[in-house]
């Protein structure tokens, strides 16, 4: 028989639960609560005083629980760093998607053992930080045996791996014979490790037309398509995002009043990344514009070498609600269940019977903390899968 844990004591429990929105709003908040969990799963919720007796017995002590972060855009499978780009940038000089190529040649030269290593130091890093599921893209090999090699490297972390292959056009190709690359061979040698494709829809970058083709490739393949649009200017990535259906666009920062409708009407979620902002002095993506008018919205991190190298989902809610005026149970509800519905997922980043039990507890009275108190280390605990990971 499985073990049961009763975590009580809880003085605001957060489950995104929509059977619990007509009580407990958006976030279905419960006070004085506990969790039952089972095994990988919640086996109950309610009312502490309620709550069934259970094997082991946690007191959280009146602290907050939240559900763990889902993060479902991030970068881990990189060598070296672009700290000298960090602080050119800092002083004057603009962002350009061109300094991708850099790490690419430190990312070629890596060995698998040295990728792998540098990934579980990221993953644990999030997960010490309350990240309990996330999203791992491809994207520095840009060659067949270094994109596959990556992908596998990302898949001993995550089921929720993306090949782009598609991140730029690096040197020594032409752009026609690269997205022949990509859709062939490399997209052959990639599909066994992946679940996601993906393309960087930007100037400089790919076009509409070009993004389409590989995403149609992917899905022939058997991948489901992803999107980074409208980042760096105006451009069609969102709509071919709102036209081909796909679960997700990500950055969403230059948006046309065309581009909201087709987000609301199309159930696009439009996935914003903040820290993209902080760190390249970019305009905040309109966050309020987007939930005013119906679309769906998720934060994650965008953890990566040059343009944010932050592994901080609290980071992210802290910046979406100071300067994308979302509300903190907005914010918080878009780097939780958001995040899970822009990876297809209904398993996680809530906590309800049968739902996965990765929980977060915080060094908190309430979740309103998370971006009440920017840079403060809050995380207490975090149960994934059932287990406690950080004491």
């Amino acid at each position: 028989m499985t073990a049961t844990t009763l975590i009580t004591g809880i003085g605001e429990l957060v489950t995104n639960d929509p059977a619990r929105a007509e009580q407990g709003g958006l976030l279905g908040l419960l006070a004085d609560a506990a969790v039952v969990v089972e095994g990988s799963r919640i086996a109950w919720v309610g009312p502490a005083d309620e709550a069934p007796d259970a094997d082991v017995q946690v007191d959280a002590g009146g602290r907050a629980v939240i559900p763990g972060f889902v993060d479902s855009h991030s970068h881990l499978v990189f060598a070296g760093d672009r700290a000298a780009e960090f602080e050119a940038r800092m002083t004057g000089e603009p962002y350009a998607a061109g300094g991708i190529r850099t790490t690419v040649a430190k990312t070629r030269a890596a060995t698998d053992e040295q990728l792998t290593s540098h990934v579980a130091r990221l993953v644990a890093e999030m997960r010490a930080q309350g990240t309990t599921s996330l999203e791992i893209k491809s994207g520095y090999g840009l060659s067949v045996h270094d994109e596959a090699r990556s992908l596998a490297v990302a898949r001993q972390f995550t089921d929720e791996t993306t090949f782009l292959g598609a991140h730029v056009v690096p040197a020594g190709t032409t752009p026609e014979d690269y997205v022949d690359l990509v859709t062939g061979p490399m997209l052959a040698a990639a599909a066994p490790h992946a679940r996601w494709i993906d393309v960087f829809c930007e100037d400089g970058a790919f076009d509409v037309d070009q993004a389409r083709t590989i995403l149609a490739a992917g899905s022939d393949s058997g991948l489901r398509g992803r999107l980074h649009a409208n980042q760096l200017t105006y451009g069609g990535g969102v709509q071919l995002a709102c036209e081909l259906g796909l679960v997700a666009v990500d950055h969403c920062t230059f948006l046309s009043d065309l581009d909201v409708e087709s987000l609301r009407d199309s159930r696009t979620i439009a996935t914003l990344l903040p820290g993209v902002e902080f760190s390249t002095r970019q305009p905040y993506p309109d966050a309020r514009r987007l939930l005013d008018a119906g679309v769906r919205v998720a934060l994650a991190s965008d953890c990566n070498p040059g343009s944010c190298f932050t592994s901080s989902m609290a980071l992210c809610i802290a910046l979406a609600v100071r300067e994308m005026r979302m509300s903190p149970a907005e914010a918080l509800h878009a780097a939780t269940a958001m995040g899970a519905a822009a990876l297809d997922r209904d398993d996680i980043g809530v906590l309800a019977p049968g739902k996965a039990a990765d929980l977060v507890l915080l060094d908190a009275p309430s979740y309103v903390h998370l971006a009440y108190r920017p840079g403060v280390p809050l995380v207490a605990g975090v149960w994934q899968h059932g287990r406690p990971v950080v004491v």
